[in-house]
């Protein structure tokens, strides 16, 4: 949640991030009230306890006549200090849950707008132009027929639309990124992590996810379990009412998970082939690190991504994703999107978010310096999501008979293969 300070100090700074989003801001007049209501309710509730405690103290001193009068008003007095207190209780409630419903506060460097007023930061490699070498690029669902790497009709078959499997050689592309993407976080000294996808109510409503992204949630039914749609939700969670030396950090963690997602508002979107699927597998980095040093380290998450996305030896653009289309989490975004040829336009592999403290405040995570304790801050990046990856690179690298070319980097975690080959 955002550091309940600045909504009282400086809620117009509050309702210009909300405009910035395209939200309300008569959320802030919400909170402000609640905060208000709140406190009020304390100071009762205080009141009331003090005159009991009060009280008490005159009951052993009090003659036989007064101490069954007081004794009287105690019993009074102990109805009101309950009912003072659940006043509070709901007052605490209220304005925590209109506190949690307030996104952070995009960055003054996020553009603003939706989904579509995005900025070009950079554009990396040249697409290929097919034309030029003589032939029609195939699509990665024929590609994947042809190399028999993806099982699109048996995926639908046992799991129904927005499912496959990868077989042979898409199979081997997976471990292969898999092991790629870990060699390279390792490198740059992450621990290496395998997360569960299984999580408790509080990581996901701890990341922001069971607030506007929660109709994309699968929750198992009967359980208080949800299935995570990144690995972002069980590594938020991890440190989760933990004080951290601010001597050790940055903690860096690269963390394996298959992810789940219910595509909630897809409907007609990338309904063939395994763009956008229910289920895929993902390597996602996760950093704790302080306030200060988070920029320079979203910086840095995204040349990780770059560095990556270049052994691949794709053609990509890098944007700053506008405040409307940021999660309630992030303060900033930068979003990786590899050219894709038969669809002729860039499509996103990769993103990297700066969460600032929201999360920590969230998941009660702190840092401990000479000053005291603060709330941590975090910040999540993709290495590699697998299947929008081998749509890429089957697309990017395809020869004219069916048969594609392995990156050069790719290669050792392929046995030295160098062409997929056609079955």
């Amino acid at each position: 949640m955002i550091d309940p300070r600045i909504l009282r100090d400086e809620p117009d700074r509050v309702r210009a991030a909300q405009a910035k989003r395209g939200l309300s801001a008569d959320v802030v007049d919400r909170a402000l009230a609640a905060d208000t209501a709140r406190r009020t309710a304390i100071l009762a509730f205080e009141a009331k306890r003090g005159e009991q405690k009060s009280l008490g103290a005159l009951i052993p001193k009090a003659s036989p006549e007064e101490k069954q009068d007081l004794l009287a008003r105690t019993k009074t007095l102990a109805a009101e200090v309950k009912e003072a207190e659940a006043a509070r209780g709901a007052a605490e409630d209220e304005w925590t849950e209109i506190l949690k419903s307030i996104p952070n506060l995009a960055d003054e460097a996020t553009p603003p707008g939706g989904e579509d007023d995005f900025v070009v930061l950079e554009h990396v490699g040249t697409p290929r132009d097919f034309a030029a070498e003589g032939f029609e690029p195939r699509d990665h669902i024929e590609l994947g027929q042809i190399l028999g790497a993806i099982d699109l009709e048996r995926g639908a078959k046992v799991s129904g639309s927005r499912f496959y499997f990868l077989t042979g050689v898409g199979a081997q592309l997976e471990l292969a990124l898999v092991n790629m993407a870990m060699d390279q976080a390792r490198g740059a000294g992450f621990t290496q992590v395998i997360a569960p996808s299984l999580v408790r109510p509080r990581a996901m409503e701890g990341t922001g996810f069971l607030g506007q992204a929660a109709d994309d949630v699968y929750r198992i039914e009967g359980e208080d379990l949800y299935l995570v749609g990144t690995s972002e939700v069980p590594m938020a969670a991890y440190h989760s009412d933990e004080i951290l030396d601010e001597a050790t950090l940055p903690k860096r963690y690269a963390a394996f998970s298959p992810c789940f997602r219910k595509e909630a508002g897809s409907h007609g979107k990338d309904t063939k082939g395994i763009i956008r699927v229910h289920w895929f597998d993902k390597v996602e980095m996760f950093v704790y690190t302080t306030l200060e040093e988070s920029y320079a380290e979203h910086e840095r998450l995204l040349a990780w991504e770059k560095e990556f996305l270049d052994k691949l030896e794709l053609a990509y653009r890098v944007i700053d994703v506008a405040a409307g289309d940021l999660g309630l989490s992030a303060i900033r975004k930068f979003d990786c999107e590899a050219w894709i040829p038969t669809q002729g336009k860039y499509r996103e592999l990769t993103s990297t978010s700066n969460c600032t403290e929201f999360q920590a405040r969230r998941l009660d995570i702190r840092s401990r310096a000479e000053g005291g304790t603060r709330p941590a801050a975090t910040l999540n990046g993709t290495l590699t999501a697998i299947t929008r990856t081998i749509v890429a690179i089957l697309e990017t690298h395809q020869l004219p008979d069916g048969s594609v070319r392995v990156p050069e980097a790719l290669r050792p975690y392929l046995g030295g293969l160098d062409v997929l080959e056609p079955v």
